[in-house]
């Protein structure tokens, strides 16, 4: 059977879903998450800050408001430069 790679929404391949789940299933309550949303928050805001450190001396940057990032899915080169640093 081929792995399943399609995404569900724009975030998680299904395979990435049921990791997440699995891991809210069996560790979410001891680590504080009561659901995958829970899970996913913490996640970004411990990439947030640590983007921060790298690119902002620590620091938050200014806020961007909803609508002002480019709309859409990336480009193939965008979509290579990603799969590159994973």
């Amino acid at each position: 059977m081929a792995k399943e790679t399609r995404k569900k929404g724009s975030f998680f391949t299904e395979e990435d879903l049921k990791q997440i789940r699995a891991a809210v299933q069996a560790v979410g309550l001891q680590e504080g998450y009561a659901s995958i949303a829970d899970f996913v928050e913490a996640a970004a805001r411990r990439e947030l800050r640590r983007l921060q450190r790298k690119y902002n001396d620590g620091r938050k940057w200014p806020g961007v408001g909803a609508g002002e990032l480019r709309p859409g899915r990336r480009t193939r080169a965008e979509t290579a430069v990603r799969e590159d640093h994973q």
